[in-house]
C-alpha cells in the first residue's frame, strides 16, 4: 500500500507544479490575447501600461493604460484609450480559442476621431480577422463609465465637438453586427440627464457618420438657466432612428416653468418636434416645432447650426404664431406687473438668435410683422386715452369729457424688428371706432419708453370733438384740419412711460414747422391705411 501512497502524492505534487507552471504563465497568455485581438481587430499598435491576475475567484483580471495607435494614420494621440480595465474569466475559458470574457468593465475610454477627411483610413472593424493576427477573444458586454469622444477638424476657428457619456452598456459587442447599448449621458447646456437605449452599427470606421442607429430616449430635470437669458426645467422624450449624421427625432418637450430672466414670468410650454439631427457634428434641422406657450400657439422651422469661430450654435428659424394672445408675449417679454395690452394676436417673424456671450435678449434679433385684433390696454390711463380718442373722434365729445368708460376694443397692424432689447414698428396702423391712427416707434421691453409719432384721422370734424364756446372757435379751423374736404387729421405723438404715458398734438407740423412727412423714426407718418 506504500507504493500507492507514494503515487498519489507524486501525482498531486505534479498537479500543483503543473498548476503554478501554468498560473505563471496564464497571465503572459492573456495579455498576448488581449493585444492580439485588438491588434487584429483595430489594425493597430497597442500598448500596454498594466495587466495584472489574480486567481482567488478564477482568473480576475485588471489593467490600465490601454491605447491603440492605428497602423494606417499618423496620430500623436491614440484613436482609443482606456484608464483602467477588468474581467473574470475560468481555467476552462482560458484554453479555448477564442475564449469568451462575458463583461468588461472600463473605466476612463477616450476616443479621439481624427478630422473628417482622415477617417477614410481608419481600419475596418466589421472583419474579423486578418493575415497578422486571429480574434483571440469574444466579449459579451461592454459597461463603461466615464467615456469621452472627441471628433477632431481641420476647419480653422472651429473647436473640435466634445461628447461626454456617464455611462454606457453595450451588448452582442462583435465585429459586423450591431450592438445594443445603453447609455446615460450628462448634457452640457442645458445641464440634465439624458437616458438612451437603442441599437447602434454595424460600425462604419471609414464614414462613421453612416453608422446606423435607432432608440428611445428621456431627458429628464434639464436646467435651462445653464443657458444665460433663459430659465426653467424641461423634460423630454421620445423616438430617433437614422444614420449617425442623419438622425430623425419625434419627441416632445415639457416646460411648464419657462421663462426669459429679462421678465422672469414663469409660464407653461409644451412642444412637439420632428427634427434632423447630424450627431456627427450637433447640427439640427426643425422640421418643425409645434408649441404651445400658455394659450398661444407657436409653429417653428429652422436650423440650429454650429457657430464658425466661437463655441455655440447659430439658430434660424421661420415662426408663425397663431391662434395666439398678446399678453403671453409680453409677459414672457416684458418686465412689468401687467402686460401692456390684451388680445387675438397673428404673427410671422424671422428669428435669429447667434452664438455668443451675453443675454438672449441682447443676441436676440426678430423681423416680422404682426396683426392685434380686439385688444384692450391694462394700463387705466391708457385705456381711458383710448377711450376718449374713439368718443371725440365720433363727435361724441360729451361723453369724452364725463369720461365715459366706453372700454372700446383696438385692431392694429404693423412691421417690426426686434434688437437690443427694444422694438421697432413701422407702418402701424392703429383704428378704434370713429378714429384711425398710422405711426412708427420705439418700445423698450423693459416698459420704461415709448416714442411714437403719426397721425390721428377722425371722422368727426374738429369742431365737433370739443364742447361748448371751443366748438364754435374752432369751426373756423376745420378746414385746416380737414383731409380731402372731410374729418379732421392731427399729427400726434405718444411718449413717455407706461406708467406715465403722453398724448399730444405736434403743433409745429400743422402750422408747417418741423419735418414733413417723416416721423422722429424717419418713416412715412401722414399717408393713412389703405382701408381708410
Amino acid at each position: 500500500m506504500a507504493w500507492v501512497g507514494a503515487a498519489v502524492f507524486v501525482l498531486l505534487a505534479g498537479a500543483v507544479i503543473v498548476g503554478a507552471i501554468y498560473f505563471r504563465r496564464a497571465a503572459p497568455i492573456l495579455r498576448s490575447r488581449v493585444i492580439e485581438t485588438l491588434s487584429t481587430r483595430f489594425d493597430s499598435r497597442v500598448e500596454l501600461r498594466s495587466f495584472d491576475v489574480s486567481v482567488f475567484h478564477g482568473f480576475e483580471v485588471e489593467g490600465g493604460g490601454l491605447q491603440l495607435f492605428p497602423h494606417t494614420l499618423d496620430m500623436q494621440q491614440p484613436l482609443f484609450s482606456v484608464d483602467e480595465f477588468s474581467f473574470r474569466t475560468g481555467w476552462r475559458d482560458l484554453i479555448r480559442t477564442p475564449m469568451r470574457i462575458g463583461e468588461v468593465q472600463i473605466v476612463g475610454l477616450h476616443i479621439n476621431m481624427p478630422p473628417k477627411d482622415q477617417r477614410r483610413s481608419i481600419p475596418k472593424l466589421d472583419k474579423p480577422g486578418s493575415k497578422q493576427g486571429k480574434i483571440q477573444i469574444v466579449v459579451d458586454e461592454l459597461v463603461i463609465d466615464d467615456a469621452t469622444l472627441i471628433l477632431g477638424t481641420n476647419k480653422p476657428g472651429k473647436v473640435p465637438l466634445d461628447f461626454k457619456i456617464s455611462k454606457l452598456r453595450m451588448s452582442s459587442v462583435g465585429a459586423g453586427r450591431p450592438m445594443k447599448f445603453h447609455a446615460i449621458l450628462t448634457n452640457p447646456r442645458p445641464v440634465g440627464s439624458i437616458d438612451s437605449t437603442g441599437d447602434i452599427g454595424p460600425y462604419n470606421a471609414g464614414t462613421p457618420g453612416d453608422t446606423p442607429v435607432r432608440g428611445i430616449y428621456t431627458f429628464e430635470h434639464a436646467d435651462l438657466g445653464t443657458i444665460k437669458g433663459i430659465g426653467g426645467i424641461l423634460s423630454s422624450s421620445g423616438v430617433y432612428a437614422g444614420t449617425l449624421n442623419h438622425i430623425a427625432v419625434d419627441g416632445e418637450t415639457d416646460t411648464p416653468d419657462f421663462r426669459l430672466t429679462s421678465a422672469d414670468y414663469p409660464m407653461p410650454l409644451h412642444t412637439k418636434f420632428h427634427a434632423i439631427v447630424d450627431g456627427t457634428n450637433g447640427d439640427t434641422y426643425l422640421q418643425p416645432v409645434d408649441a404651445m406657450l400658455a394659450h398661444s400657439h407657436i409653429v417653428a422651422s429652422g436650423d440650429v447650426v454650429r457657430a464658425q469661430g466661437i463655441r455655440g450654435h447659430d439658430i434660424t428659424l421661420d415662426v408663425t404664431v397663431s391662434p395666439a394672445r398678446i399678453e403671453d408675449m409680453l409677459k414672457l417679454g416684458v418686465k412689468t406687473k401687467l402686460p401692456l395690452m390684451t388680445g387675438d394676436l397673428t404673427m410671422h417673424t424671422k428669428f435669429h438668435l447667434p452664438a455668443g456671450g451675453g443675454t438672449v435678449l441682447d443676441r436676440l434679433h426678430l423681423k416680422g410683422n404682426f396683426q392685434i385684433t380686439n385688444a384692450h390696454f391694462t394700463s387705466e390711463k391708457i385705456q381711458a386715452k383710448v377711450d376718449q380718442l374713439s368718443l371725440r373722434g365720433q363727435g361724441r365729445p360729451k361723453e369724452a369729457e364725463q369720461q365715459v368708460e366706453a372700454n372700446v376694443a383696438s385692431d392694429m397692424s404693423g412691421d417690426f424688428e426686434l434688437g437690443s432689447q427694444k422694438i421697432t414698428i413701422s407702418n402701424l396702423h392703429y383704428e378704434v371706432p370713429g378714429a384711425q391712427v398710422a405711426m412708427n416707434g420705439v418700445y423698450t421691453l423693459d416698459g420704461n419708453q415709448f416714442d411714437f409719432h403719426g397721425v390721428a384721422r377722425m371722422q368727426a370734424k374738429v369742431s365737433e370733438m370739443v364742447t361748448g364756446w371751443k366748438s364754435w372757435a374752432l369751426k373756423l379751423a376745420d378746414p385746416l384740419f380737414m383731409k380731402n374736404g372731410v374729418g379732421t387729421e392731427v399729427p400726434i405723438q405718444i411718449t413717455g412711460t407706461r406708467s406715465e404715458p403722453h398724448f399730444g398734438v405736434e403743433f409745429g407740423k400743422i402750422f408747417g414747422h418741423g419735418d414733413k412727412g417723416q416721423d422722429k423714426t424717419g418713416g412715412a407718418s401722414s399717408q393713412p391705411h389703405p382701408k381708410q
